[in-house]
Parts: C-alpha cells; structure tokens; sequence
C-alpha cells in the first residue's frame, strides 16, 4: 500500500519503490491536477492535439531528482506517464534540490512538482515528493486523495509515452533551474554585506543535489571563498545517511577546524534540511539556527513577523519573537503545515528541529541551501562566530537546552502498545515535578510548569520513536530523556 508520511512517499528500491508503483502514482497525479484546473480545450488546442503537439493550455508540472540510485530513470518514468495523460512536463537538467524544485514550481507557474528523493533516508530507499502549485508541500487532503486514486488502480497497467515522441509533441522539455533559483536567493540575502566579509567556507553536500548548488552560489554569486567535500556522486553516500549531524559531518568539523574556516555549511541528499559548523569546529543544532535567523531578520534587517514551528522543536524560537513583540504559532510536524502558515505572508519564518527553514519572500519549504547563506549573513555582519552571537541571544532571552534521541524498534506492535498506554494512563509527574500540560497534536509533549517539556513521536518515514526534552539546565534535560527512556521501557 502506497502512503504519503511527513514528506512525500518513500520506500526501499526494488521493493515498495518500483517502476509499477512510481508509474501508478503518477497517473494518480496527473488524474488530480487534471480535475483541479480548467483544461477545456478550445478549438485551437483541439487543432493542435490533432497534430500531435501539446495544446497550449495543458497543465504543466515540473519533475526533478537527486542523486540516488536511477532516480532520474524514475523521474523520467513520471514524464512518460504525464505524457499519456495529458500533461506537460518541464524536466530538469541535471540533478536538483527540493527547494529549487519548489521555486521552479512557482516561476514557471506549475500546476505541481514531482521530486524523485528519500531526501535523508539511507541509500537504499527512494521516494516521492508531490508539490502543490504554491510551492510547498502537498497538505494532507491531497496526499489522501492520491492515496486513493492509486488504490482505486489496483494492478491495473499504467500507459507510457516513448521520451522522442514527447519530446516531438511538447509535452517534454529539458530545463535548467539553476540560475532562476541563484536570482531567487540574491533577492533574500544582503549581498553587499556577504561580499565585503570576504568569508572563507568549506562545504559538503553529502554526496546529494546541493552539490551543484551551493558551492557554485556562494562562488558566483556571493564571491565567497569555498572549499568543498563529497560533490561527487555516490548513490551509497559514502556509506553513510545523509543526514546532517555531528556524527555524518565529522570531516566537516576536521576541515573547519584546521583550516581555521569561518564557517562549515552542509546539506542533506536533496537539500532541504541543513548542517551548520561554526568556527573552531563546534556544532550548531537546527534549534538554535532557527532562534538565530528570526533575531538576525528581525534586528538586524528590521523584519517583522510571526515566527512557527513544529510541536517538538525548541521553545527558543518563541522566547526571540516575543522580544520583538511577535507570537509564535505550533503545528504539527512536517513542513506542509509550516508552508500553510508561511504562505499567509504574516510569518517572518518558519522553522523544525529537524533542520527545516525557510522564511517569508520564498517558497514555503524548507530550504537547505537558504538556511546555510543566511547564517553566512549573520557572520558576516555581525563578524563574530555564531556561537558568540548565540551566547549574547541567550543572555537577552534565556538558555534553552535542548536534544533529541532516535531509538530504533523491531516491532510497529511496540510504537502502537505505547501510545494505548500513554493515552490510557499518561504520566502526571516527572523528574519530580508535576506535569502542566499534555499536548497530543503529533505524538507526545509533556510540558511542565518550568516551561521544560519532554516529547515522544514516531518518525513518519522510519521504524523509530524519537525522544524530544528541553530544559533550562543541562541537568534537567538529561533527566528528561532518561525519563524518555525509561517511559518506552514501561517504567514510567
């Protein structure tokens, strides 16, 4: 069975992820952009469907990939069946970004986009994004109806178009996103500041789609000085996840540190999530990037707005927008929630622990490559290391100490038995403090009257409960993921 989870549909190659199921998708899609739009055709467009080229009134869709195992055979795949059904698909010309992806959706003004990614998932898992005409994230509604319609197909054989002939007929064409999404972030960034710093970088993009991203941006565009790791395509990631982390970026932190960089910036396999090392090599978790870019737009850049984030990440956020008289807004998690608050244009930004950002102005997804320039920015006019930065903020508005723990299970019957649990008897008391507050809207958050919080969720994309806490202390954030712990073991 075909399920979109937090980010799109995803499943191991040869497995879940075959050519029968990308095609059974696609027909899916192309059904629902089809019904979603006015495509009557006039006179004219009937003429020139007779003649076997496009109408000029078909709906088009932008189809990317990254850099896994056959993901452009799979995106290709997408095209043909897109063709057969009527419509037309502007292809990308080389390996892409989800956020350029996203950006190229609106520019070109798609009716939706296919990325062919599992984005940060280990190599032998590919997946698919379906992107809504505004440049985000499909909303659950939507998923829920492609889940059905592809349902509704059962076994039945999707039709295909040969790629000559729709390349004949318009409904195929190759484009190169790149310098349209380089425009895009000039417009979001204070250049002149970026270039007069004169900033030594080193970069590395895991072996994913921001190879031909970042490094190219900060060069060309923002005379920065860069040295990069891992631009070479390795659909095994060099045997890693690529995921941004203190443990998958540790020749990152080397390199930082040796060449005594300013900055080490990186990004996951499609670029959408973000890594960001600090001068001297010492890591700066997505919880506190997101805190830092809401005070650097906001006091620096004299930008007002809302702040969001998702239900597990970090209070800091909050603590920063209510010193420049802003609230702050919590959704579940998942960034298609986030892009919903984003697209309202009353949100200065919107952020996730998991390494998601992006910011009023751009598409509402999370961007990777965006994430990583604006810290470049705030280095660059601040000219102090972002932890100095950091340590100023948290004497303005409070330490926040946050983590979170992956804990694999063997059995979906273990997250299930769980939640009945917590549901049925939750906990009114940990580390010897009453619990205020119970919060259901995507898992677990158990808030206590210290404003600390402990939260448990199942990933939506992996066998794994993640265990969330935050704290004023360190002490006590150590004792809440003990808590964690202890609570899936049953002893709590």
């Amino acid at each position: 069975m075909i399920k979109f989870g937090t980010s799109g549909w995803r499943g191991v190659v040869s497995d879940e992820f075959t050519f029968a199921n990308v095609r059974r998708v696609a027909h899916a899609a192309a059904g629902s952009v089809k019904e979603s739009v006015d495509v009557g055709y006039n006179s004219d467009d009937y003429r020139q469907f007779l003649q076997g080229t496009a109408p000029s009134r078909v709906p088009t869709v932008v189809v990317g990939y990254d850099t896994r195992f056959m993901s452009e055979d799979f995106a290709r795949e997408v095209a043909a069946v897109f063709a057969v059904d009527g419509v037309r698909t502007l292809f990308s010309a080389s390996d892409l970004p989800t956020p350029a992806a996203a950006w190229a959706v609106l520019a070109h003004k798609a009716v939706g986009g296919v990325m062919i990614t599992a984005s940060h998932n280990q190599s032998h898992f590919n997946g698919l994004k379906w992107m809504s005409y505004w440049g985000g994230a499909a909303s659950p509604t939507v998923t829920e109806e492609l889940e059905r319609r592809v349902e509704l197909l059962g076994e039945h054989a999707i039709k295909t178009m040969a790629e000559e002939r729709a390349v004949k007929e318009s409904w195929f064409e190759t484009v190169d996103f790149r310098e349209s999404y380089f425009d895009q972030l000039e417009t979001l960034l204070d250049v002149k500041a970026i270039k007069k710093a004169k900033l030594k970088v080193a970069v590395d993009t895991m072996h994913g789609s921001g190879r031909n991203y970042l490094r190219p941006f900060l060069e060309k565009r923002l005379g920065v000085q860069v040295v990069a790791l891992h631009e070479n395509r390795d659909v095994l990631f060099g045997g890693r996840s690529p995921e941004p982390s203190p443990e998958t970026l540790t020749e990152l932190t080397e390199l930082v540190k040796k060449g005594k960089f300013d900055l080490g910036l990186s990004c996951d396999g499609d670029a959408d999530r973000f890594g960001i090392i600090d001068a001297g090599g010492e890591w700066i978790p997505a919880n506190d990037v997101i805190a830092l870019a809401y005070e650097h737009l906001a006091a620096r850049r004299g930008m007002k707005g809302k702040a969001a984030r998702s239900v597990m990440t970090s209070h800091f956020i909050d603590a920063v927008a209510k010193s420049h008289g802003s609230e702050t807004r919590e959704t579940p998690v998942g960034f298609k929630f986030l892009g919903e608050l984003l697209r309202t244009g009353t949100f200065l930004l919107a952020g996730e622990e998991s390494g998601g950002l992006s910011i009023r102005g751009h598409v509402p997804e999370k961007d990777g490559i965006l994430a990583c320039v604006l810290m470049l920015e705030l280095v660059a006019c601040e000219g102090k290391p972002l932890a100095a930065v950091r340590e100023r903020l948290q004497k303005k508005v409070g330490e926040f100490h946050n983590a979170r723990v992956n804990q694999h299970v063997e059995r979906l019957r273990q997250i299930i038995e769980l939640q009945d649990r917590l549901r049925s008897k939750p906990p009114l008391e940990l580390i010897g403090a009453s619990v205020w507050r119970i919060d259901q809207s995507d898992g677990f958050k158990f808030i206590l009257r210290d404003g600390s919080w402990l939260g448990l969720r199942s990933s939506g994309t992996e066998p794994v409960l993640r265990i969330y806490a935050e704290a004023h202390e360190p002490k006590r954030l150590q004792e809440l993921l003990d808590a964690g712990r202890k609570m899936i073991q049953g002893k709590i």
